[in-house]
């Protein structure tokens, strides 16, 4: 995350920079320079989690009041220093940095499978330096904030680049948190959230300006420096012979800077000494090896201009040329026409997108070197992005349902009308970006049209409202990170499979119009991390029909209905995407919050034909179940309360554990619940509840069995309708595990009886 190397340069080659600051006074100071005024940090919430995250115990699911506790005592900090706070959470993985993001994800799973292999041999829970964030913390963490009355904005790019333009754009007093790159925008100063003692609000200011004075360089030229060196557009390896270079000719070599400090200097010291001379006299490319890796470059100098900069080094840069982060600057009521793509070298414009009703050829971006026409379809092997066109036809506008307990307001710089569909072209030597070549009879999902469905979406997943339900409806992409599951334990599949039957629903949801005569459906891409998958293509899955009394009611139903009908429909819909329909008199009976809990758990039992003492797995499990129920919720027009999901209201992994290991002894219900009358009347008309409703469904509830033999390994790479991008039809023999590759498995499913 952010330049390679430069983190610990500052730490042990500039410690100059570093500067210990106090909260308190920076906010007098800014109140007394702007009368007026509330002073403002913006908050890079992903580089905080670790920071929040203090409870004692995190192995096991989460002690999620204990945790809510914690957020609420850093928030009571900065409001007795009359500091207002703004949080951004990452809404997407951009495509150029898929590579990266897969990267991360399996070093998580190297990190996950020595946690396991600790907690097997020492039978208790790792240290602090083994720590891993519990499944769901970043989801979690959004509504929590909320509930406490934050402003929190999911980001519809980068976050990064949100947090720094809304902290150039809005005159914020810092940025909290932990990644080099805010040393390489040009924005307010960066704060440091791991060196933050909450009880003084004292950290470390990183100043870039006195970093620039070390380098000999300007602040315009940080994002040159940050690309030669590597970041997460520009892969460490594509500039690595030229860095060397600068180094073997580098003369002020300094022993404690160790070899990656000095070939800092050495590549700061060539932009200081030899480009400056040619800048504005040669192009970049004529003073730099950039070869191939042009537009790469270009894109990534570019990715570090907030709205309104320039930069000197980009004297040929077409104006036209718009970087993923910049996507979501693009003027919201604009009628201009559809952008289009110039390289400096070859003039001829390209547009972006059509309508895919039309006749027309798909638009091809011009490649300047070859002087050829990038194909669209490209080589599987290629792992790229399928592109997406809009419907430029719009719905005439209806009241919006929204979120009864949403009331914050958008930041200003993300309009909610933004036309986000109007997508960006760039060079086509960028691979990740071309088109994806995937097999006749599968659909890629579309983006919908810029209707007033898509534009309630967006504004719930701006407002941290809602889960995935954007992504799926505006790219048919969606993600998910690691999750504490034991590679070696063949007990219990993983979370990504168990639940993925629900989303497959929602997919049907979502992408309604695929059913007007369509013989099969579009597929939606997932990169979900689970035990034995490469993450080399996204599983490519369909939707799947659910069963709704009286029909599957529509989006605008859904969303924008005030009927007072309408909310009977939207719990009719969240049952039937878990194919619990039968239960919903069971499910009514039931108070909050332990409705929506009650209704996980009878999904479990129902689907699973047996439960494995594996009580880490299992309450990874039950937390990726209850962001399972937000994303349906959300789906379906909110008819339950979203509170009712929150982990603080229903769970602690720490206690689910005690009472797990002591139920294994064989202790009873009295004892496990320590004979509390009032807890005692509520686990039995809960248990009455899921043994009523998994009766109808024919399944009754057995505890304290191994797994049945039939299933010899964890459902390694498909569940029911999902293919892969380079599929070959599976072997009836092969055990899930042994799938893994990417075999295409065949329509009877003998993993999920639907």
């Amino acid at each position: 995350m952010g330049v390679r190397g430069l983190q610990g340069f500052v730490g042990s080659t500039c410690p100059h920079i570093c500067t210990t600051v106090n909260l308190h006074e920076l906010a007098e100071s800014h109140r007394a320079k702007y009368p007026g005024s509330t002073p403002t940090i913006v908050v890079d919430a992903m580089c905080c989690l670790r920071y929040w995250y203090t409870a004692e115990s995190w192995v096991c699911g989460g002690q999620w009041r204990e945790y809510y506790s914690a957020l609420r005592d850093f928030l009571a900090a900065f409001t007795s220093a009359g500091i207002k706070l703004i949080f951004f959470f990452d809404g997407t993985v951009e495509p150029g940095k898929r590579d990266e993001w897969v990267k991360r994800r399996l070093k998580n799973n190297r990190e996950i499978s020595r946690i396991f292999h600790y907690i097997k041999s020492k039978r208790e829970q790792p240290g602090r330096n083994m720590f891993f964030i519990p499944s769901g913390l970043a989801i979690f963490t959004r509504f929590a904030l909320k509930s406490l009355g934050q402003e929190t904005f999911c980001s519809l790019q980068e976050a990064d680049y949100e947090v720094a333009s809304y902290g150039l754009q809005h005159n914020c007093l810092g940025i909290l948190g932990e990644d080099t790159d805010y040393l390489i925008y040009d924005t307010c100063p960066y704060l440091s959230i791991g060196d933050l003692c909450l009880e003084s609000l004292q950290t470390i200011l990183l100043c870039r300006e006195k970093l620039c004075e070390s380098l000999g360089l300007r602040v315009s030229d940080l994002p040159l420096l940050a690309c030669l060196l590597g970041n997460d557009i520009t892969p460490e390896g594509m500039f690595e012979s030229f860095r060397y270079k600068c180094l073997s000719s580098y003369a002020s070599v300094k022993e404690n800077a160790g070899k990656k400090g000095n070939i800092i200097l050495a590549v700061s010291d060539y932009i200081s000494k030899v480009l400056h001379l040619y800048q504005g006299e040669k192009k970049i490319e004529e003073m730099l090896p950039l070869g191939p890796n042009k537009a790469l470059f270009y894109k990534g100098v570019t990715s570090y201009l907030l709205p309104g900069q320039k930069s000197p080094w980009l004297v040929q840069k077409p104006k036209s040329i718009i970087t993923d982060k910049q996507m979501a600057s693009l003027n919201p009521g604009s009628k201009q026409e559809v952008p289009m793509c110039i390289d400096p070298e070859f003039k001829q414009e390209v547009p972006v997108c059509t309508n895919p009703e039309s006749m027309q050829e798909v638009p091809m971006c011009m490649d300047p070197e070859p002087n050829q026409e990038a194909s669209v379809c490209m080589d599987r092997e290629s792992k790229p992005e399928v592109p997406m066109c809009t419907d430029p036809e719009s719905k005439p506008e209806v009241p919006l349902y929204t979120n009864p307990e949403s009331k914050q307001k958008s930041p200003s710089e993300i309009d909610p009308k933004c036309n986000l569909e109007a997508l960006t072209c760039t060079y086509p030597e960028v691979k990740q970006e071309d088109a994806m070549d995937m097999e006749p009879e599968i659909k890629q999902a579309t983006m919908v049209s810029e209707s007033e469905i898509l534009k309630v979406a967006r504004m719930h997943h701006v407002h941290s409202e809602s889960y995935l339900v954007y992504n799926i409806l505006s790219s048919g992409e969606i993600e998910c990170s690691n999750t504490l599951e034991d590679e070696l334990d063949q007990a219990l599949p993983s979370q990504a499979f168990i639940y993925r039957p629900v989303r497959q629903r929602v997919y049907s949801l979502l992408l309604e119009d695929w059913k007007d005569g369509a013989s099969t459906g579009p597929v939606v891409k997932e990169w979900f991390v689970y035990p034995g998958n490469s993450l080399k293509h996204p599983d490519l899955v369909r939707p799947l029909q659910m069963t709704v009394q009286g029909g599957t009611p529509s989006l605008e139903v859904l969303w924008l209905s005030q009927e007072p009908a309408a909310q009977a429909r939207r719990l009719d819909t969240l049952l039937a995407c878990f194919n619990l329909s039968s239960s919903r008199e069971e499910l009514q009976s039931v108070e909050s919050p332990l409705r929506a809990l009650c209704c996980l758990l009878i999904y479990l039992f129902v689907q699973l034909d047996y439960i494995n003492s594996r009580a880490v797995q299992l309450g990874s499990l039950l937390v990726r179940g209850l962001t399972t129920l937000v994303l349906v919720n959300s789906a379906c027009g909110f008819p339950w309360t979203t509170s009712d999901f929150m982990p603080w209201n229903v769970f602690d992994g720490k206690l689910f554990h005690q009472k797990y290991l002591q139920s294994e002894k064989g202790y009873g219900v009295e004892t496990l619940l320590e004979q509390n009358r009032s807890w005692l009347t509520t686990f039995h008309n809960l248990k009455a509840v899921v043994c009523k409703a998994c009766s109808k469904e024919n399944r009754r509830i057995v505890g304290r069995i191994h797994w049945n033999s039939h299933y010899t390994g964890r459902q390694g790479r498909q569940g029911h309708g999902s293919y892969r991008s380079g599929s070959t039809h599976g072997h009836s023999g092969q055990s899930w595990r042994d799938q893994g590759s990417g075999g295409r498995q065949h329509e009877h499913d003998h993993w999920r009886r639907y």
